[in-house]
């Protein structure tokens, strides 16, 4: 677990390390900011959509081969990064990086899919968010100080670059650390049976899954993209300190796996739904109605926590939608989470440069409640059914 966890930081700190970035390369390379983001938006379109071809590999040549095979390809495109001497040159290596970090986070959840009973399975993926969120806190403050300093993008993309190599090369030689299984010559083997995409499509509530995770990439994933550069422009906030406050989303997050186990027994997983909607919504409201710029911290911890209480329980979701097929199904779910951050990104991308930022906030706190609660509506029916038999 801790390799699981310590590939899932560095993987989250990629996703996350050009939002502070963008008014760096703004200025470089004489771009808009919503152009700037399209270094977000192509790592984005790549990941999800190598996630169409790395599940199924995954289930075919086994779950570790490919992560390590990920991690060393995230290493080599980071590392080519930070040497792009143009902008269209980074955007592609920007790219190519999304295709190589879609075997990493998605075939850990699926690796823990398979080792791991379900009822404690939302416990054990908190544990992986550890890493995960760690990762997103560490690639956001990353970005904004190189972003204020002499080392800039290319100093943050060369760290990203060494850790993930010694994640890779720790992975390979010692795949051991990787969870105990109840069954351990499944873990991270070759999945056997009929599987695949359409075994997950095939399935209703697989479908209902993947439109809950795509609505939450566009309007959350899309929007917490211009965080800093919002508290920067709105705020006057420095790029380091609005990365800061931005940051503090994961912390939010962080909260929520130090007491997932508890939570989980003390709501359910239908009341952590629509408790999660409720809470980003009210999040994204505050941060509009600011009365000060240190209101935006506890707003952006308040964001994470609720975030969440309505992901986990999404991805637990997703660890079960086609269990012949787990790779492809985990894989796919990330495929609906990122094609949805994509267009989220480039839509607020037009908005920011337009400074619309109310629709920036406003939009995403109405979408976020409407998804949290009817995914929760849903759970609630599908129980039902089960209990009617």
């Amino acid at each position: 677990m801790p390799l699981l966890a310590a590939a899932a930081f560095f993987s989250a700190a990629a996703l996350r390390v050009c939002d502070s970035l963008l008014p760096r390369f703004a200025a470089e390379f004489q771009r808009s900011a919503g152009e700037s983001g399209r270094l977000i938006v192509a790592f984005a379109v790549a990941y999800g959509l190598m996630q169409l071809l790395s599940g199924p590999l995954a289930d075919r040549f086994g779950k570790q081969r490919l992560m390590t095979l990920a991690l060393a390809g995230s290493g080599a495109a980071s590392a080519a990064a930070a040497l792009a001497g143009s902008f269209d040159a980074l955007l592609a290596w920007r790219a190519l990086w999304g295709m190589a970090a879609a075997g990493v986070v998605p075939l850990a959840m699926a690796w823990i899919g398979d080792a791991v009973a379900y009822e404690a399975r939302q416990a054990t993926l908190a544990r992986l968010l550890l890493g995960t969120l760690s990762g997103m806190v560490v690639g956001q403050l990353l970005g904004g100080l190189c972003a204020e300093t002499a080392l800039g993008w290319r100093g943050a993309f060369a760290v990203l670059s060494v850790g993930y190599w010694m994640v890779a090369a720790l992975l390979w030689r010692e795949p051991s650390r990787a969870p105990a299984a109840a069954a351990p010559a499944a873990i991270g083997a070759p999945s056997a049976g009929p599987g695949g995409l359409g075994a997950v499509l095939a399935q209703p509530w697989a479908r209902i899954v993947l439109v809950a995770v795509f609505l939450e990439g566009v309007f959350l994933l899309g929007a917490l993209s211009y965080l800093p550069t919002y508290l920067h422009a709105r705020e006057g906030l420095g790029l380091a300190a609005a990365s800061a406050v931005s940051a503090l989303y994961a912390v939010g997050g962080l909260a929520y796996a130090v007491c997932a186990r508890r939570m989980v027994a003390a709501l359910g997983e239908i009341r952590m739904a629509a408790a999660g909607g409720v809470l980003m919504a009210t999040a994204w409201a505050g941060l509009w109605l600011l009365p000060h710029w240190s209101a935006a911290a506890p707003l952006a911890v308040l964001l994470g926590f609720g975030t969440y209480l309505y992901h986990n329980t999404l991805q637990t979701h997703a660890t079960q939608m086609a269990p012949q097929a787990r790779g492809s199904a985990v894989s796919l779910f990330s495929f609906a989470l990122f094609t949805g951050q994509s267009l989220g990104a480039a839509a607020f991308g037009r908005l920011v440069d337009l400074q619309v930022y109310a629709a920036l906030l406003l939009l995403p706190a109405a979408a976020l409640a409407a998804t949290g609660i009817g995914f929760a509506l849903s759970l609630r029916r599908r129980a039902a059914r089960i209990v009617a038999g």
